[in-house]
C-alpha cells in the first residue's frame, strides 16, 4: 500500500474500534474484529491495578505496559503517541501529578471524541488530546519530558519520521518509552498484505534489528529492550491466509513476532554534539 492508503485504512479501522466495547476489542487480534475463536489477546498485560487506570478508557488494544516503566516524575510534560482512548494518558497523569501535563495525540477523530469525553468525566483540566499525524506532530520541539506509545508505531508507514518527530518534541535529557511489535525473520508475505492483519498490529511490524537501527540512528543514547514477549497467532486466524501446510511451515520458520518495551533517551548535548563532529570533521564524518 502507499503511505496515504495505509493511514486511511488505519483510521477507518480505528474509528470502527473507537464505537466496540472492550469485550469485542480484547477477543480480536488487537481490535481488528473477531478473528478468532480461541482465547486470544496481544494485550495480555494487566492495566487494572495501576494507579490512574480508567476502565473506560482502556479498549484492549495494546502489547505492553510502557508507561508503567516510563520514569514518569511529577511535574513531567508527557506525550502519548497513538493515545486512542486515553488509557495510558490517564496512568501517566497520575505519576505526572496536578502540576504535570499529558499530551495524547491520535489521528482517528473518533478516539479523540471518546478520549476527550472520558477525561471531561473524569475532571482532568491537565490532560489534552490533540488529533495529529505521528509523523509530523503538532507539538512545538523540546516540550516533552516523557514520550510514550502502545502498540502504535507499528502502524505508522514512515516509523523513522515519527522516531525523528519523537526526538524533536523531547527535551534535551528527555526519553520515550515505547511498547511495540517487531518481528524476526521475514511473514509470508500474504500475512504482510492483509489489512485486517496490518490493524491487527502484526503486518505494518518491522523486523526488531531494523527497527532498533532506526533508533540507534538518529542519535537517542541509553537504548535498551525492557521486556520482550513472543506473540502466537492461534491457527484460525492464520488460515485466514494461509494453508494448512503453510501454516506447518510458517510454524517451524523461526520467524517470531515479538513485542517489545524500548526505552531510550535524548542526549542532553544533541545539538552540541552535531555542531562539533561538523567543525571537527566536515563534509566527511568518517574522521569521527
Amino acid at each position: 500500500m502507499k503511505a496515504q492508503e495505509t493511514k486511511d485504512m488505519v483510521r477507518a479501522k480505528y474509528a470502527e474500534i473507537a464505537l466496540q466495547d472492550k469485550g469485542t476489542n480484547a477477543s480480536s487480534c488487537c481490535g481488528a474484529g473477531g478473528c478468532t475463536k480461541e482465547a486470544y489477546t496481544i494485550m495480555s498485560d494487566d492495566y487494572t491495578e495501576l494507579k490512574g487506570y480508567a476502565p473506560d478508557a482502556d479498549l484492549g488494544l495494546g502489547c505492553g505496559l510502557p508507561t508503567q516503566s516510563a520514569g514518569i516524575k511529577p511535574g513531567d510534560t508527557v506525550l502519548d503517541l497513538g493515545s486512542g482512548a486515553g488509557n495510558d494518558c490517564f496512568v501517566a497523569r497520575a505519576e505526572a501529578g496536578e502540576d504535570g501535563r499529558v499530551i495524547g495525540v491520535d489521528f482517528t477523530p473518533e478516539m479523540i471524541a471518546k478520549a476527550r469525553t472520558n477525561a471531561t468525566k473524569l475532571g482532568y483540566s491537565n490532560v489534552e488530546f490533540r488529533q495529529g499525524d505521528i509523523e509530523a506532530l503538532p507539538l512545538s520541539a523540546n516540550m516533552v519530558d516523557v514520550a510514550v506509545s502502545n502498540c502504535v508505531l507499528n502502524l505508522v508507514p514512515d516509523k523513522r519520521k515519527a522516531f525523528s518527530e519523537v526526538l524533536r518534541v523531547l527535551k534535551p535529557g528527555g526519553h520515550f518509552n515505547i511498547s511495540d511489535i517487531v518481528l524476526r525473520g521475514q511473514l509470508p508475505e500474504n500475512i504482510r498484505k492483509a489489512a485486517e492483519m496490518y490493524a491487527g498490529c502484526v503486518s505494518g511490524a518491522l523486523q526488531e534489528s531494523e527497527y532498533m537501527g532506526i533508533v540507534h540512528d538518529l542519535g537517542f543514547e541509553q537504548v535498551t529492550i525492557q521486556k520482550r514477549k513472543a506473540i502466537n497467532l492461534p491457527d484460525d486466524i492464520l488460515s485466514n491466509y494461509l494453508s494448512a501446510e503453510e501454516i506447518a511451515a510458517f510454524r517451524t520458520s523461526g520467524t517470531g513476532i515479538f513485542s517489545i518495551t524500548v526505552a531510550a533517551t535524548k542526549p542532553a548535548m544533541l545539538a552540541e554534539k552535531a555542531a562539533l563532529k561538523a567543525a571537527c570533521c566536515g563534509p566527511d564524518s568518517s574522521c569521527c
